[in-house]
């Protein structure tokens, strides 16, 4: 087996903005597998929040190259146990390793991925879209341009409930708020109850994810459902989330890739919490990943490839909201740009 890394800049359609940052660009590694015939995909984006930068990335991955390339025929599950030891400090990097391997394991099968863990994906949920945070003219000229069932809304600003407001004058999609981080307890709370009457299905993370005792607080007392992000990171975040949170979204890129995701989705299934994917500024080489997982969930946010000027990837298409996959196996993704910043391998 032969590791290849390339990075990429992703330009953005328009400059995203959250409670935290805004961008116009992302940094992205897209790790390659190869084995005879065979190529498997994955994808991790840098995110200042989580202190992971493609060359960090880099950097860990070629510590590891030797041991890589020494593998052939182990189970994806057997793989991730071998590499989580080496790359525990860097799950970003495992996450593109795991979903490169998993893709590269399911090619070499001749199944798509969900065909390999035995899913049936015929009953798919739908994907929402996100609106980043701006101003309330060009959020509607956002939300015009990309005429949708289901968007995100970001929010953490002082005129959170006007825009809601505003947004829903003109529309009568599903409207999920992810506030980043943003909010106190008092205003989550005051701020559920208006967005509630605004047709509101949930709100991600309004608090701070250190704040422990001010999430218990507006578990028992908030009217709309609580969904964890920057709270659950990693496998026991499922756990410490229990009774804090009504559902959790996870992330590829923080909890180490699908192998991981999946353990995690099962977890939350038997403590009876809402199950949710979502994704980060990236191609369709991440993209594509998520899509397997579907027929596990009851939300997904998997629109970061449609954020983008120029996808460097192709796989799963998004259609207002509805999933085709590829026709390809594995993931179904492939790399179309073959023009990175940098190539090694």
């Amino acid at each position: 087996m032969k590791l290849i890394l390339r990075t990429y800049n992703l330009r953005l359609k328009h400059t995203f903005t959250i409670s935290r940052q805004s961008f116009d660009t992302k940094s992205v590694l897209i790790v390659e597998l190869t084995q005879g015939s065979f190529s498997g995909y994955g994808e991790a984006s840098e995110n200042p929040y989580y202190h992971k930068t493609v060359d960090h990335m880099i950097n860990d991955l070629l510590k590891v190259k030797p041991v890589v390339e020494a593998y052939s025929e182990a189970t994806p599950e057997l793989f991730w146990s071998h590499m989580y030891p080496l790359l525990k400090n860097n799950m970003f990097a495992l996450c593109a390793l795991d979903i490169a391997f998993n893709d590269l394991y399911a090619r070499k099968k001749g199944k798509k991925l969900y065909e390999l863990w035995g899913m049936k994906p015929n009953k798919n949920i739908l994907s929402n879209f996100t609106i980043g945070i701006d101003s309330i003219d060009k959020m509607l000229a956002k939300m015009k341009e990309t005429p949708w069932p289901v968007y995100k809304i970001k929010l953490g600003t002082k005129e959170d409930l006007g825009i809601v407001r505003a947004l829903r004058r003109h529309s009568n999609a599903v409207f999920r708020i992810d506030a980043n981080c943003a909010w106190g307890v008092e205003e989550t709370l005051h701020n559920a109850v208006e967005l509630k009457k605004l047709g509101v299905e949930f709100l991600e993370q309004p608090l701070p994810a250190e704040n422990k005792e001010g999430q218990k607080m507006i578990f028992k007392r908030s009217v709309l459902p609580l969904i964890a992000d920057e709270s659950c990171q990693v496998e026991a975040d499922v756990e410490n989330c229990f009774q804090m949170f009504h559902g959790i979204n996870i992330k590829l890129v923080k909890c180490g890739g699908l192998t991981p995701a999946r353990r995690m989705l099962k977890r939350a299934k038997i403590l009876g919490m809402q199950k949710m994917v979502g994704c980060m500024t990236e191609s369709s080489i991440g993209i594509s990943a998520i899509a397997h997982l579907l027929p596990e969930l009851d939300y997904v946010d998997m629109d970061g490839a449609l954020l983008l000027k120029n996808d460097i990837a192709e796989g799963v298409r998004l259609e207002k909201g509805k999933i085709s996959y590829s026709e390809l196996n594995g993931t179904g993704a492939s790399l179309l740009d073959n023009n990175p910043i940098r190539i090694i391998g």
